[in-house]
């Protein structure tokens, strides 16, 4: 049971949590947020933005099946039951901000769900290894895992949990309590963010820096084009039983771009080579496509979900338990 408990607790604490004083701005509530809600969380200085529709994505039926067939079913159900929580029915949205590059590992998540905060923390508590501290911020109560100091939690009313590295939690904060600024202060983020498509169930949008992507390919020149991209689109959706994906890469110089675009071709037509042996492969691979114009890099595919199921029926079978 507790190895269940934990893997929910990893949910909420991850991707990658009421106490108040003072003037409040509006969080939004359970049920009724939008993504624009969300976002106003969000602190002035993240480097992209993540977002999931998680109410959505577990009202697909294939999800829906994988979660009651699935030989853990009784923890689950147990885990709701103790909790007051289900996942299926009680998270609405997680928006993610990202301060730093992916593998620093930095960021905060916001996540709008209906939940007990009593309940709640009353199963962290007894899942976590270590014992929590709690700190007084201006009214509102930050707990830590003493021991681990890896990051942090606090609620920030009925319906949002912020978790994260400290900073940025404190920002979170700081703008519920109207004394900070939010990511639409950001002129770069808040352009790209308008031509975000936010109507799909998972979206991103990242500012990539161009120091960042000289270092990644410094002692690659192979992948010298991709100086060129500044920032990146991400979109994944579920519509008539397909996988919708799309990934954008922005960079206003059209000869990069193409080169981009020839060296992921290249790079799908090794991965058809497969094809010969699983030919359900090679239809995965015909479902991608690769364009390029002046203004941006684009790989995008419409899988049937009936060909990953084959394809994940094929996978050997994973030695962890």
């Amino acid at each position: 049971m507790k190895k269940s408990l934990k893997i929910f607790m990893i949910l909420f604490l991850a991707a990658f949590f009421l106490t108040s004083c003072g003037k409040m701005a509006v969080a939004p509530k359970a049920g009724s947020a939008s993504a624009e809600d969300m976002l106003k969380l969000i602190p002035k200085d993240v480097k992209g933005i993540l977002f999931i529709d998680f109410h959505k994505a577990m009202g697909i039926e294939s999800v829906t099946n994988a979660i009651t067939e699935n030989k853990d079913y009784e923890k689950y159900q147990e885990f709701v039951e103790k909790s007051g929580i289900d996942p299926q029915k009680d998270i609405y949205l997680i928006a993610v901000g990202i301060t730093a590059s992916p593998d620093a590992g930095k960021g905060v998540a916001i996540i709008n769900l209906k939940y007990n905060k009593d309940t709640l923390l009353s199963i962290i508590k007894e899942e976590s290894e270590a014992e929590f501290t709690e700190e007084d911020y201006n009214g509102m109560t930050i707990y830590k895992e003493s021991e681990k100091n890896e990051g942090c939690f606090a609620f920030i009313d009925e319906s949002n949990i912020v978790a994260g590295n400290e900073p940025e939690v404190k920002s979170v904060l700081d703008i519920v309590q109207n004394n900070g600024e939010n990511i639409y202060k950001n002129e770069e983020l808040s352009a790209l963010l308008a031509k975000s498509n936010k109507d799909t169930i998972f979206w991103g949008t990242v500012s990539i820096p161009p120091d960042v992507v000289s270092k990644a390919t410094s002692d690659k020149p192979m992948l010298s084009a991709l100086e060129a991209v500044n920032a990146v689109f991400l979109n994944f959706d579920y519509k008539n039983q397909n996988i919708i994906a799309e990934i954008k890469g922005i960079s206003s110089d059209t000869t990069k771009n193409q080169q981009i675009a020839d060296m992921l071709n290249g790079l799908k037509a090794f991965g058809a080579m497969a094809a010969n042996e699983k030919p359900e492969i090679g239809e995965l691979v015909n479902k991608i496509q690769i364009t390029s114009t002046e203004d941006y890099v684009k790989i995008s595919a419409s899988i049937p979900e009936e060909l990953m199921v084959k394809l994940k029926e094929d996978l050997p079978a994973s030695p962890i338990k």
